[in-house]
């Protein structure tokens, strides 16, 4: 064979594998765009209650954001409250991101192929119904703070945040304009994370810092929550929480540094009565100064950290804290197989399935996303069911046959 025969035949299979690339390519896309554009609902929550569901902006007139961009910019934050409400109420139920939220977001959600790769909003459904009135069934209920990781957005934990107030428990997450990814005020303003509270972008000592200041405006956040959540009892102009809300029965619980925020909350401030870490490392005091209150710690095994010399400080760390805790009010257990990026609603809309086949093929997705909700949002209601609602007066034994992926950590 001549060499420009030989050359001729290496130039058609050359061109057969590109135009096959671009068919693969351009079908990829298809199916992306198709499944981009499919209807889809967030598990069903599994108490007994109806869920209803309240938007706030609130402003502290008597603090202010250190971290914003504008010396003298009072704290604000976008507060969601999702609760027990009343069955059978001709009411709306509400979008999973509200219309006029997604509309004003939408020119800052990134480059196509991000869009593609995640669901449009405006086909995911919950389970909340807007504004509802709060069941009559008990007379107040107890309240759970949730943080999201890091700078998420605190809509993408609507599964667990559903699946805990179904269970009787007004559950409050809020997001915070400049350390929050996005953040979209009901009068239109749209707030971005600024680079300066990034922890990402930076490393070392210079890391340190930075996270302590995140941690230090977070945990003050919280405080000012419950503190508005005080007023809204007391009087609440619509009536629909004024004497509803259980300010003795107070608990706090996130993810990744919203963990980490939780257990620093839980360590200096009497209102937490017990708080959950969902696989966030520790940060801040209460390394040293221990949580002296019922506490969990939900771990998956798969953290986003960059070496083996911090996977072994982190567990260190948690050690030290889990050691000096009550040991009737102590937990800290892993789900088998979870990753670190699933215990938000990704877990539930996480679409494609050439993706998870990568994930699943590289070792990250060991556990279908919706069973790994389900098994948290079990260990997070039973932690609070038994040391907010119950006596809590022995060590809560969560282990369960029908949840066989959570391990006992001793």
């Amino acid at each position: 064979m001549s060499r420009t025969r030989l050359a001729r035949r290496i130039f058609k299979v050359l061109a057969v594998l590109a135009m096959l690339s671009v068919l693969g390519a351009g079908v990829l896309l298809g199916s992306l765009w198709l499944e981009h554009r499919t209807e889809t609902t967030l598990p069903t929550p599994t108490g007994s209650f109806a869920v209803g569901r309240a938007i706030y902006d609130w402003t502290d007139d008597a603090k202010l954001d250190a971290l914003a961009p504008v010396p003298g910019t009072k704290r604000e934050l976008l507060v969601w409250i999702w609760y027990p409400s009343a069955a059978g109420q001709s009411v709306a139920m509400d979008d999973y991101v509200p219309a006029q939220i997604r509309a004003a977001a939408g020119p800052t959600r990134g480059a196509l192929i991000f869009r593609l790769l995640t669901r449009d909003l405006s086909k995911v459904h919950g389970h909340s119904i807007r504004n509802a009135d709060v069941s009559p069934q008990q007379r107040s209920y107890p309240v759970v703070i949730m943080r999201a990781g890091a700078s998420t957005e605190v809509a993408n934990y609507s599964t667990l945040a559903e699946d805990l107030a179904s269970h009787g428990y007004v559950v409050v997450g809020f997001d915070a304009p400049y350390r929050t990814g996005l953040v979209v005020f009901p009068d239109g303003r749209v707030i971005e994370r600024t680079p300066e509270n990034n922890p990402e972008l930076v490393s070392g000592a210079e890391l340190t810092l930075r996270a302590n200041k995140l941690l230090a405006a977070w945990t003050a956040d919280i405080a000012f929550v419950l503190d508005q959540l005080a007023r809204l009892n007391a009087s609440d102009a619509s009536g629909k929480f004024t004497g509803r809300v259980d300010m003795t029965r107070v608990g706090v619980f996130g993810h990744s540094f919203g963990g980490a925020t939780s257990a620093q909350f839980c360590s200096e401030d009497s209102r937490c009565k017990a708080g959950i870490d969902v696989d966030g490392s520790l940060h801040g005091s209460v390394v040293q100064a221990g949580i002296h209150k019922p506490f969990m710690f939900l771990l998956s095994g798969q953290g986003d950290f960059s070496s083996d010399a911090e996977i072994r400080q982190i567990q260190v760390d948690i050690q030290s804290v889990y050691d000096r805790l009550p040991a009737d009010g102590r937990l800290r257990i892993a789900i088998r197989g979870a990753n670190h990026f699933t215990f938000s609603d990704d877990g539930a809309l996480l679409k494609s399935y050439i993706l998870r086949g990568v994930l699943r093929l590289f070792g990250k997705l060991a556990i279908d996303g919706r069973r790994q909700l389900a098994v948290t949002a079990y260990c997070v209601h039973s932690f609070f069911d038994w040391y907010l609602k119950g006596a809590g007066v022995s060590r809560l034994k969560i282990s369960s046959p029908l949840y066989p992926e959570i391990q006992v950590l001793e």
